[in-house]
């Protein structure tokens, strides 16, 4: 699978902008705030129809501008070419459509045209909270198994449910346990879904993840990711009784997946307060090959693969390993972006990879020969 044409209309700092794409590499090369990060976002917008940056659609309208329009083509194999289009517009809803046939609902979209981004933005599965990393394993888990995507959905609302319920009974005085029981009953179901799905994931997906960060490190350290689980050890039904009265003080469930984490470590220590720099990007970018080659797995062909200024702070050998590996690993279609265009264009004729350069200015972008 791969995204041939790609089209933009009043998105973030584009007025107009069409671009064909090669089926291999494409590396988006320019200065520091030229729109070369807005370019992956289009194209994440096409796979998961949000932005991965900024979740109100809204700002993603260029200034002064009422709309923007996000187009592309994909192609699968021998299939015949998908066509998508995501329009937004100011107080409007967001309109997404698959060759011309507008969805009922965004999540029917989630998984077709799978892809993975890797960023500096990843940082935050390290250093920001719990809900960070819930989101990164929903996601994931998402592209492939709709069933997972539709007990998470269900699961935040009947949530949502008993958490108004808590609050009414706390402003009210007043308790009512049978009405509460009618949301636990669900909830208990829900979550006992999603956390085996959780913990069957975590299970599978460690493999991979190691294997590609003993690649990117050179064996140097051993890595591990642990699930994190309120339900790992006790049942939902003792969890929520136990919880109870606390749930009535603070209006709030306090307890259940939705505090799930996942523990990053390294050598046996916590990555966020002993891995160095360098550890802890190459933990982030084993992640996420693992994700694209797992959900390579699942899916029965590649997802897009998207490096987002991931170069900073590493050296040129490095930089060369990575895209060397991308290229060796067969990563199908994959987009870079870089500040350093020698660096990428030295890169590229080195290894032999086939691809486009494009470079990007005055919001626009030009294919250079290499």
């Amino acid at each position: 699978m791969y995204l041939q044409k790609l089209h933009l209309t009043n998105f973030k700092n584009y007025p107009l902008i069409e671009l064909n794409l090669s089926d291999k590499i494409n590396c988006f090369v320019g200065d520091n705030g030229v729109g070369k990060t807005n370019l992956l976002d289009a194209i994440h917008y096409l796979s998961f129809c949000k932005s991965y940056f900024n979740p109100i659609d809204t700002q993603n309208i260029r200034h002064d501008e009422d709309f923007f329009v996000i187009q592309g083509v994909f192609v699968k194999n021998l299939e015949s070419p998908d066509s998508l289009i995501c329009t937004q517009k100011r107080n409007f809803r967001k309109v997404f459509k698959i060759n011309k046939k507008e969805y009922e609902r965004l999540a029917d979209h989630i998984g077709l045209f799978p892809l993975v981004m890797i960023s500096p933005h990843d940082s935050n599965l390290i250093y920001e909270g719990s809900e960070e990393r819930r989101r990164f394993i929903d996601i994931f888990i998402s592209q492939f198994d709709r069933v997972y995507l539709d007990n998470l959905i269900s699961y935040n609302k009947v949530l949502h449910q008993r958490n108004s319920l808590l609050k009414l009974f706390y402003e009210n005085r007043t308790f009512d346990m049978d009405a509460l029981e009618i949301w636990d009953s669900q909830l208990i179901i829900l979550g006992n879904k999603i956390h085996s799905k959780r913990l069957s994931f975590i299970e599978d997906f460690t493999p991979f993840f190691s294997r590609f960060y003993q690649s990117i490190s050179g064996n140097k350290e051993q890595v591990s990711i642990t699930y994190d689980s309120h339900l790992n050890d006790n049942s939902f039904e003792e969890l929520l009784a136990n919880s109870l009265q606390k749930d009535k003080a603070v209006q709030y469930t306090t307890t259940g997946v939705h505090k799930d984490d996942l523990i990053f470590a390294i050598n046996g220590f916590p990555l966020r307060k002993l891995g160095s720099q360098g550890q802890q990007k190459s933990f982030t970018i084993a992640i996420k090959l693992a994700q694209f080659e797992y959900t390579k797995n699942c899916k029965g062909f590649k997802p897009i693969l998207l490096f987002d200024d991931i170069f900073d702070k590493l050296d040129n050998h490095r930089v060369e390993h990575i895209i060397k590996m991308a290229t060796d690993h067969n990563f199908g279609q994959v987009f870079i972006t870089d500040t350093q265009k020698d660096r990428i264009v030295n890169t590229m004729k080195k290894i032999n990879s086939p691809g486009k350069v494009f470079i990007i200015e005055d919001n626009n972008a030009t294919e250079i020969e290499f």
